[in-house]
């Protein structure tokens, strides 16, 4: 269930050239304000821990305006659904858990998210498979995923589409796994939720992984690159424990990328996820969730 009946994610495209380009303007110069008022609520990012991500690979990071610079893919009048693409079964508990993930996605992005029929493991030929020594499970390759069974069949009218799978990935030589990956052009992703612990016996830890990655990747497919300036969801990550250390909140500069792209409006999202959050015993992230709502009504 998601607000898009509720006002908060208005259609852009609907007015005339020069109308159009004063009310890009005029918001944009409120997504600046409001990503001041919310800045002093995140921390830096912190220096790495050895294996961390930042301790292994060197980024320079993106800002507001670095983001904007690089034409990203965004919601358009042609554009404006987010697609979630099942590859293979999912358990009872999974289900379960996917169907919050929905929801999420819609409260997050602001866009209707539809999900298609599931892709079964069958489809994908051996050459695509591998089952390594200390693998948990057998591991499919993410190259085969994005190039050949998502970017041909990705509907027109699709912002992005992430698809989810229980099985391992792995994205090619000199990789063990992957949480998952997206492309930040071609809009498409997938992750996976093997190695989120059990739904059953963890359930708030596994959906809030599942939250977490999915958004991450998302993100990506919108033409976010990974955050070096705060803690952020958008931060890169190495481990399970790097990412449950990391925010499941988008930071003071990359909430506004998600702002400009979808067309939100951030006090309404930042409340609905809030609430969002405190249904699903999410305490940490409904707390900042309502501390962003709080700052951005501040006069």
């Amino acid at each position: 269930m998601g607000l898009l009946g509720g006002g908060y994610c208005m259609s852009a495209g609907l007015l005339g050239a020069e109308e159009s380009s004063k009310s890009d303007a005029g918001r944009l110069q409120n997504y600046r304000n409001a990503a001041e008022k919310i800045r002093p609520l995140f921390a830096k990012k912190k220096e790495p821990q050895f294996g961390d991500w930042l301790d292994q690979k060197k980024e320079p990071g993106q800002t507001f305006a670095q983001y904007l610079a690089s034409s990203p893919n965004t919601r358009t009048a042609e554009r404006t659904r987010l697609y979630l693409q099942p590859i293979g079964g999912f358990t009872k508990a999974e289900e379960e858990v996917l169907a919050i993930l929905r929801e999420f996605m819609e409260l997050h992005f602001g866009l209707k998210v539809i999900r298609l029929a599931t892709i079964g493991t069958e489809r994908i030929p051996e050459n695509a498979r591998r089952y390594p020594a200390g693998a948990i499970a057998e591991q499919l390759h993410t190259p085969f995923l994005l190039d050949r069974l998502l970017i041909p069949n990705r509907p027109k009218d699709a912002v992005a589409v992430l698809a989810i799978t229980a099985s391992d990935l792995w994205p090619g030589d000199g990789w063990n796994f992957v949480f998952g990956v997206a492309s930040l052009k071609q809009r498409v992703g997938v992750w996976s939720t093997s190695r989120f612990g059990d739904p059953e016996k963890e359930r708030t830890r596994f959906l809030r992984r599942v939250l977490q990655v999915a958004i991450h990747e998302t993100g990506h497919m919108f033409g976010i690159k990974h955050c070096t300036a705060y803690e952020c969801c958008m931060n890169g990550s190495n481990s399970l424990e790097e990412s449950d250390r990391a925010s499941m909140v988008f930071c003071c500069e990359c909430d506004p990328k998600l702002w400009w792209s979808c067309n939100l409006e951030p006090i309404a999202r930042a409340r609905a996820l809030a609430e969002f959050a405190k249904r699903n015993s999410l305490e940490r992230e409904a707390a900042e969730w309502a501390g962003i709502a709080t700052a951005l009504g501040r006069s």
